[in-house]
C-alpha cells in the first residue's frame, strides 16, 4: 500500500532535522490517490475504500496498483458491480478486450448503471472488431449523456474505422469548434484511418513542434494498413502493433469471431432503457447511416514511409497536448514509451548475431512504501520507517523510480513474491501499509542516497 503523501512530506521529517523540505503540490489525480490511501490505511478491509483507491490508481494509469485494489475489493464484495466494472476497465485500458467484455456484461447484470459502463463496453466491442455492437452501445451512451465528449470521440473513430467519413466528421464537428484537444487528436487518427494522410499530417504539423511531428507522422501513414481492431487500439488507447503484426489479426480475436462470440453475443445486455428511445443529437443520428466501404490501402513500394518500430508502442501520449510542448513523461506502470526516443527501423545489411547481454534493468520484485515528488523527503521517510520497523528493513537499501509526476519509494529487491508478501505482512503488523511492486524489465530503479 502506498502511504499517503501527507505522511511523506516535511512534517514527517520534523524532529530529525531542522531544515524544512518543501514539495511541489502534486496533481489533482495524485492528491485523490493519496486521500484514498489515507482512508484505506484507516480501513484496510473496507470495500468502498479499496474501490476508491482502485479508481484513483486507474486515473493515474497505475494499472498494477488498480488491479490489486480491485482484486482485494472483489474478495470482500464479489457481487459489487463497481468492483467488476473497475476490473473490466483495467483490462480495457491495457488492451485486453476479451477479458473485459464478460466483466462488463457481469457488471451490468449485477446492477451497474448503463450510464457509467456503456461507453467503455462499446470500446471493448470495437477492440474485438464488432463495430455494430459498439455503434449500438455508443448511441445508447450518448442518449443517456449527450455531453459525454469522450464517448463522442470514440464513436467518431468507430465511424472512421467503418469507412463512414460523413458520420466521423459530423460527430467531431462541435468538439473541433470548441477547440477540444482530444477531438483534434481523434481527427488526426480518423483522417489517417480513412486514407487522408496529407490532411492528418497537416493537423499534426500545425499543432506540434516539427521534430515531434516528423516522428509521429510515420505512424499515421500506417493507419490504413492496420486491421479494424488494430486501428481501434491505436486511435483510442495509443497502442500500435509490432511492425511484424501490422495488418495481421490477433489469433485469439480471430478465433473469438469465428466461434460466433463476436456479433449477437456481444450486443449490450440488459433491459431497454426506459419506455422510449433515448433522444440523441442530430450529429449522432446522421452518423448511424449505413457506412461506406473501408478504403483499401494502395500497394506500396520500398520508397514508402518507414515502418514503425518493431515493438508495441503507445502513441496516444504524443497527442495529449496538440497545441505544442514536449511529450509527456510516461508513467512507469503505464507501459508507454517516449516516441522521441524511438528509432524508425530502415533496411540495413544483416549483422552477425551477438551474444545477448544481460538487461541493465531486469524485472525485479519490490515492496513499495510511499510516494512523493521530493527525493530528499523520501529519504527522511525511509529513515523513519527503519526506526519504526525493528530491523525489518535493515537488509535493504532505499530505492526510487519515477511514477507519473512523483516517485515510488521501494524496499528490495526481493527474491520472490512470497518473500515480498512476508515483508508486507510484517510491515502491516507495525502499522505500515505497503504493497508489492513488480518493476518491468527496462525500468530504471535508482538507489536513494
Amino acid at each position: 500500500m502506498i502511504l499517503p503523501l501527507a505522511l511523506t512530506g516535511p512534517l514527517a521529517a520534523q524532529g530529525s532535522t531542522s531544515r524544512e523540505v518543501v514539495q511541489a503540490l502534486p496533481s489533482p489525480e495524485i492528491q485523490r490517490l493519496n486521500r484514498a490511501l489515507m482512508e484505506l490505511a484507516r480501513q484496510p478491509n473496507s470495500a468502498s475504500a479499496l474501490l476508491e483507491a482502485g479508481d484513483a490508481a486507474l486515473a493515474v494509469d497505475d494499472f498494477d496498483g488498480a488491479i490489486g485494489f480491485y482484486g482485494r475489493a472483489r474478495d470482500i464484495a464479489p457481487d459489487n458491480a463497481r468492483v467488476t466494472l473497475g476490473l473490466a476497465r483495467v483490462y480495457l485500458r491495457t488492451g485486453r478486450p476479451l477479458e473485459a467484455i464478460p466483466l462488463f456484461e457481469q457488471a451490468e447484470a449485477q446492477g451497474g448503471a448503463p450510464r457509467i459502463l456503456l461507453s467503455d463496453q462499446a470500446l471493448a466491442f470495437d477492440l474485438v472488431g464488432d463495430q455494430e455492437a459498439a455503434q449500438s452501445a455508443y448511441i445508447r451512451a450518448l442518449g443517456l449523456n449527450p455531453q459525454d465528449d469522450e464517448t463522442r470521440r470514440r464513436y467518431a473513430l468507430n465511424r472512421a474505422i467503418s469507412g463512414d467519413a460523413a458520420g466521423f466528421s459530423s460527430l467531431l464537428a462541435p468538439l473541433i469548434e470548441a477547440r477540444d484537444t482530444g477531438a483534434i487528436r481523434a481527427r488526426a487518427f480518423g483522417l489517417a484511418i480513412l486514407g487522408e494522410q496529407e490532411r492528418a499530417e497537416a493537423i499534426v504539423n500545425a499543432s506540434m513542434p516539427g521534430d515531434l511531428a516528423a516522428r509521429i507522422n510515420p505512424y499515421l501513414a500506417y493507419m490504413p494498413r492496420l486491421t479494424a481492431v488494430q486501428q481501434a487500439a491505436a486511435a483510442n488507447l495509443g497502442i500500435f502493433p509490432r511492425a511484424a503484426d501490422i495488418g495481421r489479426e490477433d489469433p485469439r480475436i480471430a478465433r473469438f469471431a469465428r466461434e460466433g462470440a463476436a456479433g449477437s453475443r456481444l450486443e449490450p445486455v440488459g433491459e431497454p432503457l426506459g419506455s422510449r428511445t433515448p433522444t440523441v443529437s442530430s450529429e449522432v443520428v446522421q452518423a448511424t447511416t449505413a457506412p461506406t466501404p473501408r478504403p483499401t490501402p494502395a500497394p506500396t513500394s520500398s520508397n514508402d514511409a518507414p515502418a514503425p518500430a518493431a515493438t508495441q508502442v503507445r502513441v496516444a501520449d504524443a497527442f495529449a497536448d496538440l497545441d505544442g510542448g514536449e511529450l509527456p513523461i510516461p508513467s512507469a506502470s503505464g507501459g508507454s514509451v517516449d516516441l522521441a526516443a524511438i528509432e524508425i527501423p530502415r533496411e540495413a545489411a544483416p549483422q552477425p548475431p551477438a551474444e545477448p547481454a544481460p538487461p541493465a534493468n531486469p524485472a525485479r520484485i519490490w515492496v513499495q512504501l510511499a510516494t512523493g515528488r521530493d527525493l530528499e523527503a523520501l529519504g527522511f521517510d525511509w529513515r523513519r520507517f527503519v526506526r519504526r520497523t525493528d530491523g525489518l528493513l535493515n537488509d535493504f537499501k532505499p530505492h526510487t523510480t519515477p511514477w507519473g509526476q512523483a516517485n515510488r519509494l521501494l524496499a528490495g529487491p526481493l527474491d520472490s513474491n512470497d518473500d515480498a508478501r512476508a515483508l508486507i505482512n510484517a510491515l502491516a503488523e507495525k502499522g505500515i501499509e505497503t504493497f508489492r511492486y513488480n518493476s518491468p524489465e527496462g525500468t530504471e530503479i535508482q538507489v536513494l542516497d
